[in-house]
C-alpha cells in the first residue's frame, strides 16, 4: 500500500450511534487514515493527540479520531454494561451483547482491513514494527477494556487482536489506545514535516537510538562530544552507530541478540 497521503476524494458518512466533532475538525475525507476508539470515557479524546505536531495534523484533516460511547450501547434504563464474572469472581466483566453493537456501529462503512485491536495486558507486546504496520494501513478500530476485562466471545467472534502496551495493568485503555493512536499517527506523511527523523529514532534500524545534544556546548561542566563540532559527518556516523549499538546491548539484549542474529544472516 502507497505511503502517500489519500486526501483527496469524497467525502465519507460513517455510521454512528452519536458522531463526535473532535477538535472541531471537518468531515472526513475518504481514504484518510483513522483511528476509531470504542470507549466509555470519549471526554478523554484527544487528549494529548490533540497538542503539538499530531493534533496540528489532526486539524488540518492528515488523520482522523473517531469516538464511539459504549455506554450508549448499554442495557436496560441504565444502559449497563457489564456484569458478573460467570463461575464467581471479583469485579465485572464487559458485557458481549453490548461491546458486539458497539463494534457493528463503530465498523460500518469502515475499509474491510482495518484492524480490530483489545488493548489488553495479556495481548502481543506493542513495538515500533507495530506502529509501522499500522500506518500503513487505513487506520485502527480499538476496543478500551474497562473493569476485570472483555467477554472472551467478543474477542473469538471479531477475530479481535489484542495487544498489550507493557507488563503493566491500567485502570483502562484509554491511555494505552492514545499511546498507540500516537506512535503510528506521527509516521504519516506529513505529520512530523521531517520524515528522516523518524529513521534515526530508536528501534527504527532494531536499535536504541544514540544520546543527542544541543547548545550551548558546555553546560555545568558537561561538554558535548567532540566528535559531534567536528563537521565530519562520517566519524559523527560511525560514533553514533557505536553509541546506539553499546546503549542497546546494555540496556536491552533481548533487541541486541535480534540485532546481531540479522547482522548474521546478511554477512
Amino acid at each position: 500500500m502507497s505511503d502517500a497521503p489519500r486526501s483527496h476524494g469524497r467525502k465519507s458518512m460513517t455510521a454512528s450511534l452519536k458522531p463526535r466533532d473532535l477538535l472541531g475538525t471537518p468531515p472526513r475525507l475518504a481514504g484518510v487514515w483513522c483511528a476509531h476508539v470504542i470507549t466509555l470515557f470519549p471526554e478523554a479524546f484527544p487528549g494529548t493527540l490533540g497538542l503539538s505536531l499530531t493534533g496540528k495534523a489532526l486539524k488540518e484533516g492528515l488523520w482522523a479520531l473517531e469516538t464511539s460511547d459504549l455506554r450508549e450501547f448499554g442495557e436496560g434504563r441504565h444502559r449497563n454494561v457489564d456484569d458478573t464474572p460467570a463461575g464467581g469472581g471479583a469485579g465485572m466483566v464487559l458485557r458481549p451483547d453490548v461491546m458486539g453493537r458497539a463494534i457493528d456501529a463503530a465498523t460500518t462503512g469502515a475499509p474491510p482491513d482495518r484492524p480490530l485491536v483489545y488493548l489488553s495486558p495479556r495481548g502481543r507486546p506493542f513495538t515500533q514494527g507495530m506502529a509501522r504496520e499500522l500506518a500503513s494501513g487505513p487506520g485502527v478500530t480499538l476496543i478500551c477494556g474497562r473493569f476485570e476485562g472483555l467477554d472472551q466471545r467478543v474477542i473469538e467472534h471479531y477475530g479481535i487482536a489484542e495487544i498489550s502496551m507493557g507488563d503493566f495493568v491500567l485502570t483502562g485503555g484509554e491511555i494505552a489506545a492514545q499511546a498507540m493512536i500516537d506512535a503510528a499517527a506521527r509516521l504519516l506523511p506529513g505529520v512530523l514535516g521531517n520524515a528522516a527523523s523518524t529513521e534515526e529514532e530508536s528501534f527504527a534500524a532494531g536499535l536504541l537510538e544514540h544520546p543527542q545534544y544541543t547548545r550551548p556546548a558546555e553546560w555545568r561542566g558537561h561538554a558535548i562530544p567532540e566528535v559531534l563540532l567536528s563537521g565530519n559527518h562520517a566519524r559523527i556516523a560511525e560514533w553514533r552507530a557505536a553509541q546506539a549499538e553499546a546503549l542497546t546491548r546494555a540496556r536491552r539484549p533481548d533487541l541486541w541478540r535480534d540485532y546481531e542474529a540479522r547482522r548474521e544472516q546478511q554477512e
